[in-house]
């Protein structure tokens, strides 16, 4: 037996045993793989063997989603309009950035680009590279 490694409840084996964590390839087996995921989040209470095995069908979710998801990187207004939105911000938030609102706005709405003072204060204000925002 390898030392280490603690016996698995009676639990965790049904766990495994009703849905065996495999490698994912193909978008069944994600689907599938998720909604196991949310049946168990959907849980009252949630035990440590849960959470151990929510992390290996994370990790192979994550696994797929790397090999196949393909993710546009995003640039420019719509990094901008991701960054307000991931930060839970709204446009009058970068008022002290850009001035006013209504540049804000201008500048969200595709009206005006964004000048190179701008980009580099937005880039500060977000911590990013300012190539990130240039269109």
């Amino acid at each position: 037996m390898t030392t280490g490694l603690k016996t698995p409840s009676n639990y965790y084996i049904k766990l495994i045993t009703t849905f065996p964590p495999r490698p994912i390839t193909n978008e069944d087996e994600l689907i599938a793989t998720q909604n196991q995921i949310n049946s168990i989040l959907d849980q009252r209470n949630i035990t440590q063997d849960d959470r151990d095995y929510l992390q290996v069908l994370g990790t192979l979710v994550y696994d797929y989603e790397q090999q196949h998801e393909i993710i546009p990187p995003l640039k420019g207004i719509a990094l901008l309009q991701a960054l307000l939105e991931e930060s839970n911000l709204q446009p009058k938030d970068l008022v002290a950035v850009l001035e006013s609102e209504f540049i804000v706005l201008d500048i969200l709405d595709g009206k005006c680009q964004l000048t190179e003072k701008q980009t580099q204060e937005l880039a500060v204000f977000f911590k990013i590279n300012p190539t990130y925002l240039a269109e």
